[in-house]
């Protein structure tokens, strides 16, 4: 895992311009998780997913803020995770993900400003371009760095997503009482 993120290529938002994201959209492979792929002996897929990313979610969700997976690839495993933490929008198998931006920006009645997004590959750069907050991980290749606007401080899946979310929720002024909960609702 890094110890020190690279510098993003673009500068971080206002913490106002933050404040308006209302919607946190991740890819997965290399986000969500450490970006391998992994099969077992029967030849099924499976993922590991970090409980800090899982805990970030809740969070940003208590705080009103919606959530998305955008993903080139599918997964049962990815809908079932979606689900159990509540995420509004699963859009997997889309290599074309300007088109399924598109899409989401049409049924959310969103604009880009209002999404924050976290990729790591050539195929995010087209929602990294757009978006009022674009984030991504250490790991991510360099074109996607020149287009960030904030990097993790840790490692695709092992809590990489729940950094953005604290950045977020930093902005909004709602990260010091999540603390003082001790992360309780």
């Amino acid at each position: 895992m890094s110890s020190t993120a690279p510098t993003p290529g673009r500068a971080r938002p206002t913490n106002e311009a933050l404040c308006a994201i209302d919607f946190l959209l991740l890819d997965v492979d290399g986000v969500l998780t450490d970006g391998r792929v992994n099969f077992d002996f029967e030849g099924r897929e499976y993922k590991s997913f970090h409980v800090h990313d899982a805990a970030g979610i809740v969070y940003w969700h208590r705080s009103g803020g919606r959530s998305g997976f955008l993903s080139g690839r599918s997964g049962e495993i990815v809908r079932r995770r979606a689900q159990e933490l509540g995420v509004e929008e699963v859009i997997l198998g889309r290599v074309d993900k300007a088109a399924a931006f598109e899409e989401l920006l049409q049924r959310q009645h969103l604009t880009p400003e209002r999404i924050a997004y976290v990729g790591d590959d050539l195929l995010d750069l087209p929602v990294l371009r757009q978006v009022g907050f674009a984030a991504t991980v250490p790991e991510a290749r360099d074109e996607v760095l020149t287009q960030a606007q904030f990097v993790t401080n840790r490692s695709a899946g092992f809590g990489a997503v729940r950094d953005v979310i604290e950045e977020l929720l930093k902005a909004r002024g709602v990260w010091q009482n999540i603390i003082d909960k001790d992360g309780r609702p």
